[in-house]
């Protein structure tokens, strides 16, 4: 199986499009997903586009084979505290969406790579599925790095991975060489989305790419 992840869109509707150019084609192998990690929304008119696009995918393509992750901004419209449009308190023509968000998980497994919006409870090692509470899938923070569990590997948003790597100007995938592979570009500031592959039997992640995917290696010995 070949899973492609593009989280944190907040709003960017035309850096999701762009994204999505790398991807689309290669969904039509059935042995193929694409995954959200959540955070679509972030205060701008462009949200509603967002969700249209997600919700047209699903429609289109499956919801076993297009899965969307809750993040903590989809959280906090469902709690009443953000509306989607961002500028004030939600209305009927955003029930739809409402539903549809509060109805979103809040990780994927597919082998032994864990996907989700912000992290889970990880000295709950093995049993981090039973132990991770609610809050942490979404807003946990700050971003771990180093070893989690053996042969387990995570992959999330939530932190710009220039915050993770320190490097203000560094927007790619982060890969901490233990566990971690972080996936933040914070596109409000840099422009684009990144996409990650993860090719789960071999356990083997690339950044995808207009040139092709690249094999990701750790930060540290890249810069």
């Amino acid at each position: 199986m070949i899973c492609y992840a593009i989280s944190d869109i907040h709003g960017s509707i035309s850096a999701f499009e762009e994204a999505l150019e790398l991807v689309l084609d290669k969904l039509e192998n059935p042995d193929t997903k694409l995954i959200l990690l959540g955070d679509y929304i972030y205060g701008y008119e462009d949200n509603y586009a967002v969700l249209e696009k997600i919700m047209t995918l699903q429609y289109q393509y499956g919801t076993e084979k297009i899965i969307a992750l809750i993040g903590n901004h989809e959280e906090m419209v469902c709690n009443g505290n953000w509306s989607i449009n961002g500028y004030g308190f939600s209305d009927e023509k955003d029930d739809k969406y409402i539903n549809w968000i509060s109805k979103l998980p809040r990780y994927y497994t597919a082998g032994k790579t864990i996907f989700v919006h912000a992290g889970i409870t990880e000295e709950a090692g093995e049993y981090w599925e039973y132990e991770t509470d609610d809050f942490t899938f979404t807003e946990k923070y700050p971003a771990e790095t180093g070893f989690f569990c053996e042969n387990y590997k995570i992959v999330a948003g939530h932190v710009g991975t220039s915050e993770i790597s320190g490097d203000s100007d560094f927007h790619g995938i982060y890969y901490d060489g233990q566990s971690h592979y972080y996936i933040d570009s914070t596109v409000l500031e840099s422009g684009f989305l990144n996409v990650l592959k993860v090719d789960i039997e071999n356990q083997k992640y690339y950044e995808v790419t207009a040139y092709g995917d690249v094999l990701i290696i750790p930060y540290e010995e890249e810069y």
